[in-house]
C-alpha cells in the first residue's frame, strides 16, 4: 500500500534517458519529476554545468548496457527460431533459442525484432500481453517494454529486458543472443556519471525504502547527478517489493529485494539501513535519526509510505498480527499452519493473506464491513464473483459485520466476538484494515513541488 507521495513519485523515468524515448507522451509523463528536481538542483548550486545535467547514461539499447548476469558476456547462441510465415505483420511469437533460451519475436511495420520473453516484474509471459505501437504491455500488471530495445517504459516493473539481433535468410528468421542475458531476462543500464570520482559536493537524501526511493536514486544517476545520494531506510533489509509479502509470505526479505546490493554499489548510492528518521529541519537542512545522530542535505525526498491501522476494540493488542514487513509475513505463515485463522478486512491485504493461507491453515474466516469483498474498490458484481472463488477454496465469510471484541487467555488469542454477539473460536487473528501515513516531524518546511500528469 503506497502513500500519495509514493504514488506520485513512483512514476519517475526508468532505465534509459527519457529524452530519447520514441513516444512524446511518455517523455512528458516520465521526465517531468526528475527534470524538475534537477532544475531545482541547478538553480541552487554553481557546482554543476548544464551539460552535466544531461543524462550521461547510454541511449536506448546502447553498448554500455550492463546485464544483470555474470561473466562470459561474449558468449552467444544463434539459431533459426521460426519461418517468416509464422509471424505475420502486427503479431508476436514466443520462440526458443538454443536448448532452453526463450525470446519474444515481434513483427511490426515491416521489421522483425526480438526481446526478452517475460516481464521483469512478476515474470508474466509477454506473448500474452498487448502489442501497441512499438511497445508491448504486460498482461498482469501493465508494465510496458519497447519492442525494439527492451527498455522499460512503464511501471510497476523496474528493469529492462534484453534485445537480440535478428536477421532473415530466405524464409528463416535467425536470432543471435547473449547466453547470460537469455538466462537473466533483464538488464541494468549503468550511467556514465556513476563514478567514484564525483565532482559535486552536494548531498541528496532519500527517506524510505520502497520503489519510489530506489527509482528516484537510480534516475538521479541516469540523468547526470554526480553528488552524494544517501538512501535512509528504517528497516535493516535491502529495499524490497512490499506487495509481494502477501503473495509469498514465507519468503525472506532477500528474495523479494527490488535490487541486489551490487546495484547500489555500482551507482554509488549510500544505503543506510536500520536508520529511522524522526525529525526534519528544513531551515538547517538536516535530518535527525532515532539514535539522535544527524545528517545534512542539499535536497530531500520523503517517500515513507504507511503503517498498518489498528482497531479501537477490546483485545486488539500484540496478539493480533499486522502485516507490513517480511518478518511479520514469515511469522504469520509459520504460526498459521494447521490453525484456525480469522482475517479482519476484506480488501487487498486481507484477501491476499486469506488466499495464501487457504490451503495451509485448518480454517480461514474473513470478517468485513462491506456486503462483498473488494466492494469499495471493485464493485459488487466483481466482489461477489471473487467471493465465490474464495468460498470454493474453503474460505468462510462474515460480511456486513465488524468485530466487537478479541478474546485472549494466558497471552494467546482464543476467540472473537461479532457485534451480533456471535462468538467463535480462533487461534490466529490477522488484521488488514487499512493504513496510517508515517509521519515525520518537520520544522520550517518549504515544499518544492513537481507536477506529473499521466496520459494514455
Amino acid at each position: 500500500v503506497y502513500s500519495p507521495v509514493t504514488l506520485s513519485l513512483i512514476r519517475l523515468p526508468l532505465i534509459t534517458p527519457s529524452y530519447r524515448f520514441s513516444s512524446s507522451h511518455f517523455f512528458e509523463t516520465k521526465s517531468r519529476i526528475s527534470f524538475s528536481i534537477l532544475k531545482y538542483l541547478k538553480q541552487n548550486s554553481n557546482h554543476i554545468s548544464t551539460h552535466q545535467l544531461r543524462a550521461l547514461s547510454i541511449t536506448m539499447g546502447g553498448k554500455e548496457s550492463t546485464p544483470v548476469a555474470g561473466p562470459g558476456e561474449d558468449e552467444f547462441v544463434e539459431a533459426v527460431v521460426a519461418k517468416t510465415s509464422e509471424v505475420p505483420e502486427g503479431q508476436m511469437l514466443e520462440v526458443t533459442i538454443g536448448e532452453d533460451g526463450r525470446a519474444l519475436l515481434v513483427h511490426q511495420n515491416g521489421k522483425l525484432t526480438a526481446i526478452g520473453n517475460k516481464c521483469t516484474h512478476y515474470g508474466a509471459p509477454l506473448a500474452k500481453g498487448c502489442l501497441g505501437e512499438g511497445r508491448v504491455r504486460c498482461p498482469w500488471h501493465g508494465a510496458c517494454f519497447n519492442t525494439g530495445t527492451g527498455d522499460i517504459e512503464d511501471f510497476p516493473g523496474l528493469d529492462s529486458i534484453p534485445s537480440y539481433e535478428v536477421k532473415v535468410e530466405g524464409e528463416n528468421i535467425i536470432v543471435k543472443a547473449n547466453k547470460n542475458l537469455l538466462k537473466a531476462n533483464r538488464r541494468l543500464v549503468v550511467s556514465a556519471s556513476s563514478s567514484e570520482n564525483v565532482e559535486d559536493d552536494r548531498t541528496f537524501v532519500i527517506i524510505g525504502g520502497g520503489p519510489a526511493s530506489v527509482v528516484c536514486a537510480e534516475t538521479l544517476r541516469q540523468e547526470g547527478f554526480r553528488g552524494k545520494i544517501i538512501l535512509c531506510c528504517r528497516e535493516k533489509t535491502l529495499p524490497y517489493d512490499r506487495p509481494k509479502i502477501t503473495k509469498a509470505m514465507n519468503e525472506p526479505a532477500a528474495k523479494i529485494a527490488l535490487k541486489p546490493e551490487s546495484f547500489y554499489q555500482q551507482l554509488y548510492i549510500d544505503l543506510q539501513l536500520g536508520k529511522e528518521v524522526t525529525k526534519v529541519n528544513t531551515t538547517d537542512k538536516s535530518i535527525t535519526f532515532s539514535d539522535d545522530t544527524t545528517l545534512n542535505y542539499n535536497c530531500l525526498m520523503i517517500a515513507t509510505g504507511g503503517k498498518p491501522r489498528t482497531l479501537p476494540i477490546p483485545g486488539f493488542n500484540e496478539n493480533v498480527h499486522l502485516l507490513r514487513e517480511p518478518a511479520q509475513a514469515n511469522d504469520i505463515a509459520t504460526i498459521s499452519q494447521g490453525k484456525r485463522v480469522v482475517v479482519i478486512g476484506t480488501s487487498f491485504i486481507g484477501m491476499e493473506v486469506a488466499a495464501y493461507l487457504s490451503n495451509k491453515a485448518a480454517i480461514v474466516e474473513c470478517i468485513g464491513v462491506s456486503a462483498v469483498p473488494f466492494e469499495n474498490v471493485l464493485g459488487t458484481r466483481i466482489g461477489k464473483a471473487l467471493q465465490q472463488l474464495f468460498e470454493e477454496k474453503g474460505v468462510k465469510f462474515h460480511l456486513n459485520a465488524g468485530v466487537k471484541e478479541i478474546i485472549s487467555e494466558e497471552g494467546k488469542v482464543t476467540g472473537l466476538t461479532l457485534p451480533s454477539g456471535e462468538t467463535f473460536p480462533t487461534d490466529v487473528v490477522i488484521a488488514g484494515v487499512g493504513q496510517y501515513y508515517i509521519v515525520i516531524t518537520c520544522t520550517h518546511i518549504h515544499v518544492h513541488t513537481c507536477t506529473c500528469t499521466h496520459t494514455g
